[in-house]
């Protein structure tokens, strides 16, 4: 067994799956908050929609991140 004294920059299979499954939930929740906010007429709610849009699409973009920095390496 190969010792490294840095960790490999690496995804596995079973990561890959798992950050796949994050960002398809990620994506369907923002598709499906989205197309509601425009039929809620409560603006409290719709805020929260808008913050839970917000949430969604930040999870995207940490699971594009973290595959951007598998695949270039850390700058």
């Amino acid at each position: 067994m190969e010792k490294y004294d840095k960790v490999p920059n690496i995804i596995t299979g079973k990561d890959l799956d798992y950050l796949s499954d994050m960002f398809e939930w990620n994506y369907e929740a923002l598709k499906s908050t989205n197309a509601y906010i425009p039929k809620v007429k409560d603006e409290v709610l719709k805020e929260t929609l808008k913050k839970s849009c917000n949430l969604f699409e930040n999870n995207l973009n940490v699971v594009l991140n973290l595959l951007k920095e598998c695949q270039y390496g850390k700058n």
